[in-house]
């Protein structure tokens, strides 16, 4: 044994490293030389040939800086027409946050409809003002012109046409979105019809005020009788709404496309039923006969229920975790004469199961919830939607149909895409894309807010 090996328990020494040399006595570095030869010293020349010329340093600023800008008309100029909000700079977009905010005019109060003016003093648009809201300004008219109250009539009349002359909706349906937001230039307001009931969600102070002068209009020229009204807890405690919502209409039945839906507005998410996704579950019905559907995430079964009664599919199930919306299917389920297997479950247990059976489908359907609510959920959330994706095609049959939905604004269709072909990298599997698809053209989108078109909708081959 050497004699320098550590004995059994002890830990070996490291060796000393060797001592550094002793540092070189230190030389002062010239820069120019010493002596010039012209012998003028008061600008001595490089040492080297490509070094830089000497350049002496700036004198610091003697006249003072300019004084910002003071909020409101110039002096000497035409006052402006109150109230007034005044920007920072201007952008082109619906909705303007506190920072973008210059000031508005004393006179200016919660709700009011304002005229906005850039940092010049130009005049672009008017919108509504809440200044102690999360978007204090949501504009809803761009121009020079002056605009009263007589704007929300036009906004209105706008949406109507679109509903009900351009698309005919109520030919195949009679639920559908009637005001959707920023896409129609009614930002912070969305109204749903379900049969002879308006859903509204409100999420403005300034909306909520002129709801009595809206929602006659749209009873009169939809022939709707009853109303239910929701304002978030949040956005109500932030906007300044004072709302208790009367419990007076509790369900209501619908059809589209000839399939029978109860909509139930105590208990369901957001307005009560996605009428988002009324085309897409129309063409999945052209494309499922007589096969076998496993809906995901099927919330109260409007694909489920479209394959099974409009696409004639040989055998449907339907996953979810909210026993709420399982109940609801059931009675959806009832009302069409359907029998669908409704499963209460986890879809990642209820995938995972089904994979150590080995039972697959030839079409699977992911519609999750939101994953993705803010930018500092982004990373767990494009996480989540990976896993599901990957999950949904452990079940799928080689060269099986995935239609897979985001409902995240703040992932784009390039970048859900991305996350879908990732899930099929991570698991070797070969994917083809089929289509593209979104909401109906009943959730229409702005140029000016692209952001606003917030499903997207997959549908690929995988094998």
């Amino acid at each position: 044994m050497d004699e320098f090996a550590p004995r059994p328990g002890e830990f070996q020494a490291l060796p000393r490293r060797a001592p550094r040399p002793a540092r070189p006595e230190f030389r002062e570095r010239r820069s120019f030389r010493a002596e010039p030869a012209d012998g003028d010293f008061s600008r001595p020349e490089p040492a080297r040939a490509d070094a830089p010329a000497f350049r002496p340093r700036p004198e610091p600023r003697s006249e003072p800086r300019a004084e910002r800008r003071p909020v409101g008309p110039a002096a000497g100029s035409e006052p402006w027409p109150t109230p007034w909000v005044q920007l920072k700079y201007f952008a082109n977009q619906p909705m303007f946050y506190p920072a973008m905010i210059a000031g508005s005019s004393p006179d200016a109060k919660p709700g009011d409809l304002v005229a906005v003016f850039d940092k010049e003093g130009r005049r672009f648009g008017s919108g509504l003002w809440n200044p102690r809201a999360r978007v204090p300004l949501r504009v809803l008219h761009y121009g020079e012109e002056a605009v009263g109250e007589e704007l929300f009539d036009r906004l209105l009349e706008r949406a109507l046409d679109l509903r009900l002359r351009l698309l005919a909706l109520t030919e195949n349906t009679d639920a559908y979105r009637v005001i959707s937001s920023d896409g129609d230039g009614m930002s912070g307001l969305v109204v749903d019809r379900f049969g002879d009931t308006l859903s509204v969600e409100v999420h403005s102070l300034g909306m909520f005020q002129r709801l009595g002068r809206l929602l006659p209009v749209i009873h009169q020229r939809l022939g709707t009788k009853r109303q239910v009204i929701s304002v978030d807890d949040f956005i109500a405690r932030v906007e300044g709404i004072r709302f208790a919502a009367p419990a007076d209409v509790r369900s209501v039945k619908i059809r589209e496309h000839g399939v029978r839906y109860e909509v139930d507005f105590a208990s369901g998410h957001k307005t009560g039923f996605f009428c988002d996704q009324r085309e897409n579950r129309r063409k999945l019905a052209a494309l499922v006969k007589d096969q076998r559907v496993l809906d995901c995430c099927c919330y109260t079964g409007g694909f489920a229920l479209a394959a099974k009664v409009l696409g004639g599919a040989a055998d449907v199930t339907g996953v979810d975790l909210d026993e709420k919306a399982i109940e609801q299917a059931k009675r959806n389920a009832n009302l069409n004469q359907a029998r669908i297997d409704w499963v209460h479950c986890d879809a990642f247990s209820f995938a995972r199961q089904m994979q150590r059976n080995n039972t697959r489908w030839p079409v699977v359907i992911l519609d999750p919830p939101k994953f993705l609510m803010s930018r500092e959920e982004e990373l767990e959330g494009r996480r989540k939607y990976e896993d599901l994706n990957g999950m949904g095609m452990n079940v799928l049959e080689p060269g099986g149909l995935l239609v897979t939905c985001s409902c995240s604004g703040l992932i784009d269709m390039e970048g859900f895409e991305e996350l879908v072909t990732r899930a099929a990298y991570r698991l070797g599997k070969r994917l083809q894309f089929l289509d593209r698809t979104g909401a109906g053209a009943d959730h229409p989108v702005m140029a000016n807010c692209l952001e606003s078109r917030y499903l997207k909708v997959i549908w690929a081959r995988v094998w």
